[in-house]
């Protein structure tokens, strides 16, 4: 169950950033789990660091701009769901873990990691000039803590998953309701003669 937690965390995390837990990895010397993630661990160690390092620069510096904020969002939405495969993949096959149980982790590791990316970009766009800048730090420090968390205490960070999933629903819930608050008596459509994009 431990490992099962620490996947979430980790994916979760993935979600939230896609080349700074991976880059933790590396420092925190987890070379069980680099050699059982497909793919990257076949690539060459210098090549695959100086990707993750710039990358994760780029995350966490530029990432406060708005236009290199939504470039940022469209690459993270389409990357975090196969590198939260991946990670989760690697931690089921650590953990040694059967055939369909691997393959059960690796596909709720990408679900969780692109529902976390959508609700990001979805309140990008819904707030228009982009997330705050102490929400991206939020977010900065909690794809961190996922990570440490994943290694020494992966009940706490299932934990901190499960509120970001509750948040999740929620910001769905908030989003339904503000779109059919638009709607008035006589417009059964809450789109029609809307200027604005949603």
């Amino acid at each position: 169950m431990l490992e099962v937690l620490a996947a979430l965390s980790l994916s979760a995390a993935v979600g939230l950033r896609i080349a700074l837990p991976l880059l933790l990895i590396i420092l925190f010397r987890s070379d069980d789990l680099w050699t059982n993630l497909p793919g990257l661990s076949q690539l060459p160690p210098p090549l695959v660091l100086a990707v993750l390092v710039s990358w994760s620069l780029i995350e966490l510096l530029f990432s406060k701009q708005r236009l290199i904020q939504r470039l940022l969002q469209v690459v993270q939405l389409l990357v975090s769901p196969f590198l939260g495969a991946l990670v989760g993949l690697a931690v089921a096959r650590t953990a040694q873990f059967d055939g369909w149980l691997i393959w059960m982790l690796a596909l709720l590791g990408g679900l969780l990691a692109l529902v976390l990316q959508l609700v990001q970009t979805g309140w990008t766009y819904r707030l228009r000039n982009g997330l705050p800048i102490w929400v991206i730090f939020i977010q900065d420090f909690l794809c961190v803590t996922l990570v440490i968390l994943a290694f020494d205490a992966p009940r706490q960070g299932g934990l901190i998953v499960l509120l970001l999933l509750w948040l999740t629903i929620r910001s769905s819930t908030e989003w339904r309701l503000w779109y059919q608050r638009q709607a008035t008596r006589q417009q059964k459509d809450p789109r029609q003669f809307r200027n604005e994009p949603d």
